[in-house]
């Protein structure tokens, strides 16, 4: 992780230990671009369960959900656009991944530092990629650790970057966006993170060598 960012975070939890101050509990996000493999809602639900969000299928405990069906076309090799909206607030960072023949390839949520609280555990920071291992695309995006002033409106919490694809082939790679949040009580089934996914077919350019570090299409 960056020495400012952790040091960022210190300063965060020692803060808000100081003076009993508890953040808001549940931070949300909503996927733009690329289009979501799920029906999203308007603050971006659902998106607790690691690693796209939600079963493709309802579970016994979580209500139907609906898919896309959207598969996104994309140039190996190139920048793809990545936007997000924060529809609640929360301090922390998004990390970028790709698996491309199944979802297992995908990372595990980040490493986190943990405090304890009388109400349990919190984050205080996730390590970050630097520079990222596949299948990491890009870690550390979009740290934030202030609060937006009251009434500002939502397009204020839109976040954008480029990300660059490997030069590979899929039928239908798994994109995913990952927020951490640091100073958030460890939620079921989500951790310290919520998750959403894209799914893209990705056509290698043929004017550049296959990138052979990533796993080959099955």
């Amino acid at each position: 992780m960056h020495r400012s960012a952790r040091r960022l975070y210190s300063l965060l939890a020692a803060a808000l230990l100081a003076t009993g101050t508890s953040a808001v509990l549940h931070a949300h996000f909503k996927l733009i671009e690329p289009a979501s493999w799920l029906v999203e809602d308007n603050r971006g639900d659902p998106q607790k369960l690691a690693p796209c969000g939600s079963l493709p299928t309802a579970a016994a405990n979580q209500p139907p959900v609906a898919l896309s069906n959207v598969v996104g076309k994309a140039v190996g090799g190139s920048k793809l656009h990545l936007k997000v909206q924060e529809t609640i607030y929360h301090p922390g960072h998004y990390r970028v991944a790709l698996a491309v023949n199944s979802r297992e390839e995908l990372p595990a949520d980040p490493m986190t530092i943990e405090r304890t609280t009388e109400r349990g555990p919190r984050s205080v920071w996730a390590a970050i990629q630097s520079p990222p291992q596949i299948p990491v695309l890009a870690d550390g995006l979009f740290q934030h650790y202030t609060a937006p002033a009251p009434g500002t409106p939502a397009p204020a919490l839109v976040f954008e970057t480029d990300v660059t694809l490997p030069n590979i082939n899929c039928t239908k790679c798994t994109l995913q966006i990952l927020q951490f949040m640091a100073d958030h009580a460890y939620n079921q089934p989500g951790g310290y993170s919520y998750h959403h996914c894209a799914d893209l077919q990705i056509t290698a350019d043929p004017s550049k060598p296959i990138d052979k570090n990533w796993p080959a299409p099955k």
